[in-house]
Parts: C-alpha cells; sequence; structure tokens
C-alpha cells in the first residue's frame, strides 16, 4: 500500500513547470495545465496546486479561480486536469492509490480557500474511433452520432474512474446534443506522428486533402510563422471567422496575454502561422506545445481566397513542424459527435477525417458542489449572461 496519505498544497510556478517538464514525454498533460495558460485568463486569479506524498511531489495541477461579485467565494476549476493517477496503475515507485486519495485532499484545499464549487476534466481516454471505421459509418448512412458506432478502441479501466467519481459525488452536465461537452471538448480529433515520414502521413490522407495541398502549393500559398507583432493580422481575420461562424471572438489583448505569458515559459510553447496570398493573409492559425503532444489551438480563415485552399497548407505545415520538431500527437481539438451528414456541424469532423487520424472521447468535464445554494445561484447568472 502507499506508504502515507496524500497532502495538497499550493507550488511555485516554477515547481510546477518542473513537474510538467518531467511528465510531458509521454504526452499526458494538457496544454491548460502548464502555468503560462493562466496568463490569458485576466479575469480568473489562478494557483499551482501540488500533491505530496512526504516530501515528493507526485501530481499537480493549474486551478483557476472565478470570484463571486461581491463575495469572496470561488469557483475553481481545473481545465483537463489535474495530472494525478486517475486510474490507479500507480507507477515504478508504488502500487496506485485510490481515486479518492487524490480527490479527497484536493477538495479539503479548494474549500478552505473559499470554493464553492469544483470543475475539472479528467484527460482520461474512454473511446477511439480511427478514419476508416467512420467514414464507412457515414457511408453507409446507418450512425448518426460517434457511440453509435463499435469503437476500435476501448478503455474499461476509464470508464471504472466515471463511476468512481459518481461515487464520490461528482456530477456531469447533461448532454446538450452538440456533443462538444462542458467548456472544453469531451470529443477530439488527433493525428498519430510516431514511426511515421511526411510521405507516410500524405499517403494517410484522403484525395482531397492531397489534392488541395497540391493546389495551395501550385497557387502559391505561403506558410510563414509569424511574431508577436503579427498578432492583430490574426486577430483581424479570426473576428471575420467569428462573425461568418457566429461566436463570439476573443479581443486582441486575449491573444496578445496568451503569447507573451507562453513565450516567457518556454519560446517553444506557442508558434504563430499565417497563411499569405498575393501579399495578403487568408488563414492564421496558434500551435501550442508541450513535451511531444502538439495541439491547433486556434484558426481563422477568411471569406476570400478559399478557392486556393488555405486552410489545408496551414494545417499541413503545423503537421510537419510538429513531425520535424519530435511530437508524438498532433491535436486537431475539438470535434461534435455527430455523424448525420445534415448537421451543420458534421462539417467539422469531416474535415478532419480527411488526415486519416482518430476520433478520441474523453471523460469530459465534472462538478463537485460544494456549496450548492450558492452553486446553483452562481449557474443561473451565467446562463442569463
Amino acid at each position: 500500500m502507499p506508504s502515507s496519505p496524500l497532502v495538497v498544497r499550493r507550488i511555485t510556478p516554477d515547481e510546477h513547470l518542473a513537474h510538467v517538464r518531467a511528465r510531458s514525454h509521454d504526452s499526458a498533460i494538457s496544454f491548460l495545465q502548464v502555468p503560462s495558460w493562466a496568463g490569458a485568463k485576466a479575469e480568473w486569479s489562478h494557483a499551482s496546486l501540488g500533491w505530496f506524498d512526504g516530501d515528493v511531489l507526485v501530481g499537480a495541477g493549474l486551478v483557476l479561480l472565478r470570484q463571486v461579485p461581491r463575495v469572496k467565494r470561488f469557483l475553481a476549476y481545473l481545465p483537463e486536469g489535474p495530472d494525478i493517477d486517475w486510474t490507479g496503475a500507480g507507477d515504478a515507485s508504488g502500487p496506485g492509490r485510490d481515486l479518492a486519495d487524490w480527490l479527497d485532499p484536493m477538495v479539503l484545499h479548494l474549500r478552505a480557500i473559499g470554493a464553492f464549487a469544483v470543475k475539472m476534466g479528467p484527460l482520461v481516454g474512454v473511446r477511439r474511433w480511427h478514419s476508416d471505421t467512420l467514414k464507412a459509418a457515414i457511408a453507409e448512412g446507418t450512425a448518426m452520432r460517434l457511440r453509435d458506432v463499435e469503437p476500435d478502441e476501448s478503455w474499461p479501466e476509464a470508464l471504472a474512474v466515471g463511476e468512481r467519481l459518481c461515487e464520490l459525488g461528482w456530477t456531469q452536465k447533461a448532454d446538450t446534443g452538440a456533443g462538444f461537452g462542458d467548456v472544453q471538448p469531451r470529443y477530439v480529433f488527433q493525428v498519430p506522428l510516431t514511426g511515421r515520414s511526411e510521405a507516410d502521413l500524405l499517403s494517410g490522407f484522403n484525395q482531397l486533402w492531397r489534392r488541395n495541398i497540391k493546389k495551395a502549393e501550385k497557387a502559391g500559398v505561403e506558410v510563414v510563422h509569424g511574431g508577436y507583432d503579427d498578432l492583430p493580422a490574426f486577430h483581424e481575420v479570426y473576428v471575420e471567422t467569428a462573425e461568418r461562424d457566429g461566436f463570439t471572438a476573443r479581443g486582441l489583448a486575449y491573444f496578445q496575454r496568451m503569447w507573451r505569458a507562453m513565450e516567457t515559459e518556454d519560446p517553444g510553447r506557442i508558434t504563430l502561422y499565417l497563411a499569405k496570398h498575393e501579399g495578403r493573409v487568408l488563414a492564421a492559425t496558434t500551435l501550442v506545445r508541450v513535451g511531444t503532444h502538439s495541439w491547433y489551438s486556434y484558426g481563422a480563415s477568411s471569406n476570400a481566397g478559399r478557392d486556393v485552399r488555405p486552410s489545408n497548407a496551414i494545417q499541413w505545415a503545423m503537421i510537419r513542424d510538429s513531425l520535424e520538431g519530435g511530437c508524438d500527437l498532433y491535436d486537431m481539438r475539438g470535434i461534435s459527435d455527430t455523424l448525420d451528414p445534415d448537421d451543420h456541424l458534421f462539417g467539422l469532423i469531416q474535415f478532419k477525417l480527411g488526415t486519416g487520424g482518430y476520433a478520441q472521447e474523453y471523460l469530459g468535464e465534472w462538478d463537485l458542489r460544494l456549496r450548492p445554494l450558492m452553486a446553483r445561484a452562481v449557474d443561473a447568472y451565467l446562463s442569463r449572461r
């Protein structure tokens, strides 16, 4: 059995970052759980938490704290975290622990600093569907959602984590039908890179993707890296995308804060890509990297120039850079779970399926209400906003 009860306390950003660097070789830690992510969240305070077995740091997490107006009470949110032994597998240092041994001291700590509710997102994979499997299901027309299709891989130990969370009083919000999840996406699309060459990756793309990449190259689309001073150019296309697709755009200052925080933490953490044609920016994206995992985090495309396929060109540039940089996984982030061609969200998974990767389902986000009346009042307030 483990030697002593775990204790959770605040750690410094440097201690947290050292933990991330020691762990990130196995693609286990989300970019939303590195200290610099807090730099983008001006409306939240934050803290790095450490799980200690005696004097040894065995787990860590970034918690964002949103204060209730005029009351010193907080919603505590750990996006895609914390980084703990969720499945009780243990490691070379000893056997695993029950999930309560990890979560109870975290809840105790957060309650003591004034949290009225806790939200977290275990980065625990549940099911996976390969591209060929989903393409066949779509062609047959018998499956409307991902879970209508038998997964190629599934992990019973992950489902057991969900059952244990329920036993410990944690709950999940009901699926709204879009399938994205709560705050962070429950379903993502990923392209494995381990042991593959550029030729291997291209051969895994569908014919349309390969044709569009060649079309962009032939038309003279140039994909370049940008810097801090190029963020306004990114933001201009991003606002255009928001107006077209009907979502609320974040302000330029948000991306400037994110850039400064991530660049300061690690010069290789974030990269800006600009796809240009005849001097005009037609598409722009940000790529974030933690260890051997890279993420397509924000993307935008102009209404103009779509015929020269800048979006395919910029994705291919990010994939190639991830491969060259030694990454094991390129993460295209969120997808809906719809497989219905008549659904307006179907185009999102259809575009990503062309890369030949796989759809990955995570355990999703979970909530624990420490002060139920206050939590319900804040939920009502946020829903009105």
